[in-house]
């Protein structure tokens, strides 16, 4: 008898239950070789007062088992409740978010028959690290975290990722023609990953005009990897380009710990009235089977899943009168799909997938020289609700010491000294000091040295709501000039 591998199961919310329910059904019926233990998480625990949606028993069966199974979570509205799925990925590590798109035309509608592409989204770090602040009356702070480590490791990812699944392309999509440091290292990254690959083609687009081509000619794509905001607004609309939203799956994966999901919400509007199509939770169970090496399970339950479809069994999302034989219900389609188990589709591809003995593993722990750094300046934020930005460079100038203030700006851009805007916004200002104004001729300072500067602006009666270290790195600024300076 094979052993069994446990996985963690968690229903969810909403329509989670009901999907939840016809996936296992098809799971146990192709003889998945899988001990399934049952969670609750989600909005009922939120409710009863766990602010992150899970309470320690769950987190005992995950770092037991290793795997979640898990439905759609609602997170209610208000009360400082924290994203489920975000905690999720964070504290287990699911640095890798693997969403496959593919069209199913004729039966699923589409402008892109020949779609299939894969979309790797770091899933850890950016404006998803959830750092934000209230600075003032009217401003609000995301900070967006990027290191070289996760970097390196999402891109090693979606090589090996691509070289697992014979996929011949990477693309890298960034914004680093704005985001020169942060978008910046990710595309760096990829360029020295990339020479590692010389069997797998690769490129880099900007995000901007590569979600244009995702939308237009998504057949030129093949493995997308991109940052976490970008990847999470780009799998939506790869998804629904290939047909449905409601036929998508996801992995969420790390090197010890891995969670699948539909990417689709919990539709509490239809929930309890069996309409919810199951079959993006059920591409994600096949993921899940793949990633627990049962391969030929996986490719049983796929294979049968495409009959279905051929076969015109379809939910309301997807029912045509063009391609449909029969709406069936969430119950009804599973029934179907086990029905079919053991045929092949006709007009899809047959699946097969091989037996593999180890997941992909990246670190993302490649070890480099240090760089010197040195401190060379301090920008101090500062909520100035009353003065214009010449009074308030008039009274920072006036600080003594080794530092100078050399600019100060609002959101980015210059407005002290020799203003060019008719009317800056001025409550959330950045004073920058320096030692020179030449960014080539900086002298070194001390922590001293800011503490000193800090003690005169609180004897200005200037309130400070944040600083930040500016230093160098090998004689590089580590930091952006001003937007004018």
């Amino acid at each position: 008898m094979p052993v069994k591998t446990p996985i963690t199961i968690a229903y969810g919310d909403g329509i989670g239950p009901e999907i939840m329910a016809a996936t296992l059904k098809i799971l146990t019926a192709a003889k998945a070789d899988i001990e399934p233990e049952v969670i609750e998480i989600g909005q009922k625990v939120y409710l009863e007062g766990f602010t992150s949606g899970i309470p320690d028993a769950a987190w005992e069966s995950l770092i037991r088992t290793k795997v979640l199974l898990k439905g759609p979570i609602t997170t209610p509205q208000g009360g400082g409740y924290k994203s489920l799925n975000v905690t999720l990925r964070k504290t287990l590590g699911l640095y890798a978010n693997v969403r496959p798109n593919v069209a199913y035309a004729p039966f699923v509608h589409t402008n892109h028959p020949k779609m299939d592409l894969v979309i790797i989204r770091e899933n850890e770090e950016g404006t998803y690290a959830g750092i934000e602040h209230r600075q003032t009356d009217e401003v609000y702070q995301c900070l967006k975290i990027v290191t070289r480590p996760g970097c390196e490791r999402i891109v090693h990812y979606a090589f090996e990722y691509a070289r697992k699944f014979n996929r011949k392309k990477v693309t890298c999509l960034t914004k680093d023609n704005i985001m020169k440091m942060t978008d910046g290292i990710f595309h760096q990254v990829f360029n020295e990953i990339a020479t590692q690959y010389p069997d797998i083609q690769n490129e880099h687009l900007i995000i901007d005009i590569g979600t244009a081509l995702v939308a237009a000619e998504p057949e030129r794509f093949d493995v997308i990897v991109t940052s976490n905001l970008y990847g999470d607004i780009l799998s939506d609309v790869a998804a629904q380009i290939a047909g449905s939203v409601g036929l998508a799956g996801s992995a969420n994966v790390g090197n010890q710990m891995a969670m699948f999901e539909a990417i689709h919400g919990s539709a509490p509007d239809i929930a309890g009235k069996k309409m919810a199509n199951p079959s993006g939770l059920l591409n994600a169970a096949i993921q899940m089977l793949i990633h627990i090496n049962q391969p030929k399970v996986a490719a049983l339950i796929e294979n049968a899943w495409l009959t279905t479809l051929e076969d015109g069994l379809h939910t309301g999302d997807i029912y045509s009168k063009e391609h449909s034989k029969k709406k069936v219900n969430t119950d009804e389609f599973a029934d179907a799909v086990i029905e079919r188990l053991g045929r092949n589709p006709t007009h899809f591809k047959t699946v097969e997938y091989k037996e593999t003995k180890t997941n992909i593993e990246c670190l993302g722990e490649s070890k480099k020289p240090m760089a010197k750094k040195e401190l060379v300046g301090i920008d101090i934020f500062v909520d100035n609700p009353n003065m214009t930005p010449e009074q308030l460079g008039e009274k920072v100038a006036t600080i003594t010491g080794p530092l100078k203030l050399i600019v100060i700006t609002s959101r980015g851009l210059k407005i002290w000294p020799n203003c060019m805007i008719q009317a800056p916004f001025a409550q959330h200002c950045s004073c920058r000091f320096q030692t020179s104004v030449d960014t080539k001729n900086l002298s070194t300072v001390t922590h001293m040295d800011l503490i000193h500067l800090l003690q005169q602006f609180e004897l200005l009666g200037l309130d400070v709501i944040k600083t930040e270290n500016l230093y160098t790195f090998d004689g590089k600024i580590g930091y952006s000039l001003a937007q004018g300076q």
